[in-house]
Order: structure tokens, then sequence, then C-alpha cells
């Protein structure tokens, strides 16, 4: 049974996450917050990356880093501090974790590194300015570290659409917003964080073996087409 380590599976999609991996991996995860159950395969850590300090796990297999936020203002109310903050969360948080396990990593089994961008990266939106930059940095992280980490570590990104959470529930706050977010997509729809999980768990096993160095775009067509 492969060993992997989530950072943030407490909630949104590193919860789904988790869930769709628990039943055939060890897990071991680190958030501020509890997780809420327990399971057999699980272990959990009360852990903030960015302060604490992290414990020996011993050899794993894989990294999912899961935290990220939607810090939605126009540029003349988003102050350095946020930049800052957004910034040290999706990359920052990353680097410490990625550096202080990597050792362990090597050792492991088909070993891999799964984060996450958005697809506000691509697409330009307005209002994301110090979302859309702390996730450009995960991605150059992933091509970087991809390069970097071969043959021996696989590193790769999903850059999901917006997505059915907490965290975007102040987007989806009606029925009305909800709709008209299905019609912005060529596919109608947009991703619930089972679909993200699933894509997750795909691009973690031996199935995706010759990925790497990529950020798959989830993104329900809003990026890739033009109709």
């Amino acid at each position: 049974m492969r060993t992997i380590l989530i950072v943030g599976g407490s909630k949104g999609i590193g919860r789904a996450t988790l869930a769709e991996m628990i039943e055939t991996h060890k897990i071991i995860n680190f958030s501020r917050t509890d997780i809420g159950y327990t399971h057999p395969n699980l272990e959990h850590h009360a852990i903030d990356v960015l302060k604490d300090p992290l414990p020996d796990l011993g050899s794993i297999d894989g990294i999912i880093y899961c935290p990220g936020n939607i810090n939605l203002k126009p540029l003349g109310r988003l102050s350095l501090e946020d930049f800052k903050e957004d910034f040290e969360l999706n990359v920052l948080g990353a680097v410490n974790v990625i550096q202080h396990y990597l050792k362990s990593l090597k050792a492991g089994e088909n070993p891999a590194i799964l984060m996450f961008s958005t697809v506000a990266v691509k697409l330009g939106m307005p209002f994301h300015a110090s979302t859309a930059v702390a996730k450009a940095g995960v991605e150059a992280l992933v091509k970087t570290l991809g390069a970097e980490l071969a043959p021996h570590v696989r590193v790769n990104a999903i850059a999901p659409t917006i997505t059915n959470t907490d965290l975007a529930e102040k987007i989806l706050r009606n029925d009305a917003i909800k709709e008209k977010m299905k019609e912005r997509h060529p596919l109608k729809t947009y991703l619930e964080p089972s679909d993200v999980a699933a894509m997750a768990h795909f691009l973690m096993s031996e199935k995706a073996r010759t990925v790497s160095g990529q950020v798959i775009q989830m993104d329900c067509g809003i990026v890739s087409f033009k109709l």
C-alpha cells in the first residue's frame, strides 16, 4: 500500500481527494483543521506547514499539496500583504513541504507530486490578480521541478475552473448564479470536488507513469473553446 501525504485534506478538493484514495492508500493528512472522521488508513496531523515543525514520516510515495484561496478584489483594493500571503500559501508552503520530504519521496514507489493551479492563470479574469500570480508560481514550480527531479519523481498540477466547494460558496451563492456559471462554460457545467479528486488519483497512480511537468486544465471548455 502506497503512502501519500496530503496537505489540506480536511476541506474542498483536498477532502474529496483524500476520500477518493483512502481505501487503497495510507493517507497522511496535514491541515490546520480536523478532518472530522477516522479511518484505519488515515493519519492526521494538525499542522500549519508555513509555521509549524514538520514531523519525520519515513518513506512516502507522493505529496498532494492542496492549499489555495479565492482572493477576488480589484487591484486597487489588493495590498502588498495580500500578494505576499497568497504567494506564501500557494508556493512557499509547497516548497517547504517538498524540500523537507524530498529525500523520503525519492525512496518511494512511483513517487509523484501534485499541486493545484487555476484556469485564471491562462484565461485572464478580472479581480484575480493576486490569486493568479500565486498560481502562476505553482505552474512554474511544476515545470522546473518536473525537469529537475526527472526521472525519479513526477510533478504535475491540476488547474480547475470554479468548483463547488465551501471556498467558492460566495460566488455560487444562489441558484440563478449557479445556472449563469454553467452557461459560461462550453460544457454547460462546472466542477464538483469529486471530478477533480478522480483526476488527482489518476495523476498519482502508475497509470500516469509517463506524465510529468503537466498542468492539466479541468476547465469544462472555458479556456479551451470559444463558442
